[in-house]
């Protein structure tokens, strides 16, 4: 089955570039485009797309803010930000406000399918340099004791311990190295950890966990 994907950009030749490389793929089918953040919010809703490519700097409506908007909305459509620089002051915010991971427009053909499908498929996809800049914006932005949030009572143990590897950036296979468990049973753990957090991808629960102070940047775990 097709992946479905929106196309955000106010640059036609942009638009049209990843279009062409991803419609050159049997599974992932081009619904539309738009120029601008009001744009995309209108599209999301008619095409329902699985996934967005939402570009950061867009006249009108940005893509931050139409990000904001849409996951306020309940949109079940995935969102990678699209942007030229890998240390884009808007990358933040738009992580912040629900996008599943973020791409550089300069990416190669076949990672921008990957990622396609990675976020479709509901992971998260984030950069090392990105991961970096979120964990130095925690440490400037936090230096006080933030109170957790009472949704974390309802993590057991294990699942606490999940949560805390997660947002340093493990994946599932290391996860499962150090704690001696199946790949299987991690992916049971995320998905529990997301659930009872109300969180849409682990994107997220990298933020909420920064964001409680349960892990600090160049912590170890």
């Amino acid at each position: 089955m097709s992946v479905r994907v929106l196309v955000a950009d106010d640059q036609a030749l942009v638009r049209s570039g990843f279009r062409m490389i991803l419609e050159s793929r049997p599974d992932i089918e081009v619904v539309g485009e738009a120029e601008d953040g009001f744009e995309a919010i209108e599209a999301a809703r008619r095409l329902l797309p699985e996934l967005i490519l939402m570009d950061v700097r867009m006249p009108n409506l940005d893509g931050v803010e139409a990000t904001r908007r849409l996951v306020a909305r309940g949109t079940e459509s995935r969102i990678l930000i699209l942007t030229t620089f890998d240390l884009d002051e808007y990358v933040y915010e738009a992580i912040r406000a629900g996008a599943s991971g973020f791409l550089l427009k300069d990416v190669r053909p076949q990672e921008l399918v990957d990622a396609v499908h990675v976020v479709a498929r509901g992971d998260a996809l984030l950069a090392p340099s990105i991961t970096r800049r979120l964990l130095d914006r925690f440490a400037e932005q936090a230096p006080g004791e933030p109170a957790p949030p009472p949704q974390l009572e309802s993590l057991t143990e294990r699942e606490l311990e999940v949560l805390k590897l997660v947002a340093k950036g493990w994946s599932n296979a290391e996860l499962a190295e150090k704690l001696f468990l199946s790949e299987t049973t991690i992916k049971t753990h995320v998905s529990s950890v997301l659930r009872k957090l109300g969180l849409r991808d682990r994107v997220q629960a990298v933020v909420l966990a920064y964001e409680a102070g349960l892990v600090r940047p160049g912590s170890s775990v």
